[in-house]
């Protein structure tokens, strides 16, 4: 069984994949990474993320880099959210990631575009959502326990902006695939938030086929 996961940034769509992950005893994706390490690749070499040839030239990133903690800061995803507009980069990571997601038994994967182009025949396909607000609101909470003190309207420009830059890309946009389940977690706690998550794949698995 495939389960893709996508949606925008602090969305909630990363816990809830691991949830589901653990639940159904799957490994896990987090396509994100990939592109964090693009970009931090690409950084630490004093390149510039919106140079095609510079983020072109960092998708042979070795495998170690997907464990460096840095990956998962702001600065990075920012970079992430740049490299991964680029046609050539996106193609450079595709291979890869549908070759985990098709091994055998299946996979969970969470990303942008996984049930419209990594994995479109997915079993299983959820849409995450929450309100910019309140994502920017998550996301000023994590910012402020790693001791960083941005202001809330600063956060809240960047997920719009990476929002406008994921959307608007020519190259598989990020959007709710046409048979994709939306599950909006502005309003819910994790708990209730994973919970929801497995009811929909049971319906989703237990629903007649064809």
């Amino acid at each position: 069984m495939i389960i893709a996961v996508d949606g925008p940034a602090a969305s909630g769509k990363g816990t809830i994949a691991r949830a589901l992950a653990r639940h159904y005893g799957l490994p896990h994706l987090d396509t994100g990474l990939l592109y964090r390490a693009v970009a931090a690749t690409v950084l630490r070499s004093d390149g510039d993320p919106a140079s095609e040839a510079d983020a072109v030239r960092a998708c042979g990133f070795d495998d170690a880099v997907l464990a460096d903690a840095w990956l998962r800061t702001d600065e990075v995803g920012k970079a992430a959210s740049v490299v991964s507009a680029h046609p050539p980069v996106r193609a450079a990571l595709l291979a890869r990631q549908k070759t985990f997601a098709h091994q055998p038994g299946g996979a969970v994967l969470d990303g942008r575009d996984i049930g419209t182009v990594i994995a479109p025949e997915a079993e299983v396909k959820l849409f995450v959502k929450a309100t910019p607000t309140i994502r920017a609101q998550r996301r000023h909470l994590e910012l402020r326990k790693a001791g960083l003190n941005p202001s809330l309207d600063k956060v809240l420009a960047d997920i719009r902006a990476r929002d406008e830059r994921d959307s608007k890309r020519s190259d598989a946009p990020m959007r709710q695939a046409d048979d994709a389940v939306a599950l909006d977690t502005s309003f819910l706690s994790i708990d209730a938030a994973v919970q929801r998550a497995i009811a929909l794949v049971e319906e989703r698995r237990l629903a007649p086929q064809g």
